[in-house]
């Protein structure tokens, strides 16, 4: 589900069912990570980081640990970038060598929509309004939840450009369908806030794609360099 909204340079793995809740094996420095955890967080650590380890070899990378560095974001070894993303009953990652793509962002979400209030808190007006026109085209798809997916991706693929944090306010989406009878499309994020600089240039726009499908709603952000 990911992979097809990554381009071809990037090496996505995912993990569906049992599978992505099996309690995989652990480098010690990320085995101290979680060891306080209680074992369904160490099951989700584990398993979504023995799918970075594949990405890791589809690249031709040794694999290696992926330990937490600043606000929990994945600290990937030299030359490479990635994301990674779980949730009940799934998960994946996904790595690019950083000559290829300047930051990348994945999200995956249950395809059910946003426990009632959080909508309020995380969606601007405008993108409310859009949401409202989207629901009348399909109402078979949770645009709410899928708009909470995107801004994950986006603050997944910005925060590694600039240590910094970025709102849920602080991005505006615009969810573009494409014809098909699944639901998919693209995805563009216009920052509200001054961008990160890549190669010398001021980014005020993010870019990526979405998808539904098994039960999912998938969204991924890439950056390429100018």
């Amino acid at each position: 589900m990911i992979e097809e909204l990554l381009p071809d340079s990037v090496m996505a793995v995912e993990m569906l069912g049992d599978e992505a809740i099996r309690e995989a094996p652990l480098y010690p420095e990320e085995a101290a990570l979680v060891a306080r955890a209680v074992p369904k967080r160490r099951r989700e650590f584990s398993a979504v980081r023995a799918c970075a380890r594949r990405a890791m070899e589809k690249l031709g990378v040794p694999p290696q640990p992926v330990v937490s560095g600043e606000r929990g974001a994945p600290r990937w070894p030299d030359g490479l970038v990635g994301s990674m993303t779980h949730c009940e009953g799934y998960c994946a990652a996904a790595l690019v060598r950083a000559t290829d793509l300047a930051s990348l962002g994945i999200d995956a979400e249950p395809h059910a929509p946003l426990p009632e209030g959080v909508a309020e808190s995380v969606l601007l007006p405008s993108e409310q309004e859009r949401l409202r026109r989207l629901v009348a085209e399909r109402p078979d798809v949770h645009w709410d939840r899928l708009l909470f997916s995107v801004k994950e991706s986006v603050y997944k693929a910005w925060f590694p450009l600039t240590g910094k944090w970025l709102d849920f306010m602080e991005a505006d989406i615009e969810l573009v369908p494409e014809p098909g009878e699944r639901p998919h499309g693209t995805l563009r994020a216009r920052l509200l806030v001054p961008g990160p600089l890549v190669g010398g240039q001021r980014l005020q726009a993010f870019e990526g794609r979405w998808s539904v499908g098994h039960g999912m709603l998938t969204s991924a952000v890439v950056v390429p360099h100018p």
